[in-house]
């Protein structure tokens, strides 16, 4: 039996990997995993690198906090394209959306284990002073569980902060409560140029499974691509999922945010990912030099596009 454990439960881009636990699509590939449903931000790559998992869906670059520059891990596909964190700002600020020069003296909520990082290189990057409080980030509000989803309803309903950054879901439950509005997303175009590129949701492993495993890291990304397929044709799957897992009011939006996020299931890796990849994580300190393709990507299983 193998192990998978995702950073955020309730987010759309991990998701994936999440229903092709729950759906069966490893089992239909041969291989017994189970879903470990916990906060995976928290030490999912600490753990896959002791091998108490032994997948790991999250950011492409989580695997550098325990795999210095992913010596001994490797992305074995995408889970989905592009970067999937948006900005919620309180609905009574009115500022442009997409406007980052205007988030100037706001306070913005964000957990500080993986999604932080983004948040600061895209203000760096937009020309906001962070160092001096152009804009202060604040950690979210302690959850009382696993499940951080109303991250961003609490943020703005407690006046700990005026914005939040986090997934699709932490923006649709605030949308839903009426506290937020969407001011960015990365994905579809928001941020500074090339924002977009600044990471992916992908499924890592380590070296050693792919060693000792190749039959099942291949698999494994048989599973995922089956997954995005069965997604896109018919989101609603995403229901069974949701009911299991997840609390009413997300369970009820899982289906939606699927539908509307499954153009980018896609699991090949391009070389544009791998060169924004590189230029996150150099700017970052999270390698000191540009990482070629093998040094990051178990290729041999996923495929590789250079358009």
């Amino acid at each position: 039996m193998y192990r998978l454990m995702v950073a955020d439960v309730d987010s759309p881009s991990y998701f994936v990997a999440t229903a092709a636990v729950k759906l069966g699509f490893f089992k239909e590939q041969g291989v017994d995993v189970e879903f470990i449903s916990e906060y995976g931000a928290k030490n999912g790559p600490e753990r896959l690198r002791d091998g108490t998992i032994d997948f790991f869906g999250g950011p492409a670059f989580a695997a550098t906090r325990a795999f210095p520059g992913w010596k001994g891990a490797k992305l074995l596909c995408a889970l989905a394209q592009y970067s999937y964190w948006f900005m919620g700002i309180r609905k009574d600020i009115e500022i442009p959306r997409g406007d980052i020069g205007a988030l100037k003296g706001l306070r913005i909520s964000s957990s500080f284990k993986f999604p932080r990082t983004a948040l600061q290189h895209m203000l760096k990057e937009a020309g906001l002073d962070i160092a001096n409080n152009a804009v202060r980030i604040v950690e979210s509000l302690p959850s009382q569980s696993e499940w951080h989803s109303l991250d961003g309803v609490r943020a703005i309903q407690e006046n700990h902060a005026d914005a939040f950054w986090g997934n699709g879901m932490r923006l649709a439950l605030a949308e839903q409560a009426g506290v937020a509005k969407l001011h960015l997303d990365l994905r579809r175009g928001d941020g500074p140029s090339g924002a977009r590129l600044y990471n992916f949701a992908a499924l890592t492993t380590t070296d050693a499974l792919i060693k000792e495993k190749p039959e099942v890291a291949a698999a494994a990304v048989r599973a995922i691509r089956a997954t995005q397929a069965a997604l896109k044709a018919d989101p609603s799957l995403a229901a069974r999922v949701g009911c299991e897992l997840f609390p009413g009011a997300q369970a009820e939006l899982i289906s939606s945010l699927i539908a509307r996020d499954s153009p980018f299931y896609e699991a090949t890796i391009g070389q544009d990912a791998i060169d924004g990849l590189n230029r996150f994580a150099m700017a970052n300190g999270l390698t000191d030099r540009p990482l070629s393709l093998d040094e990051i990507v178990a290729s041999q299983f996923s495929g590789f596009r250079t358009d």
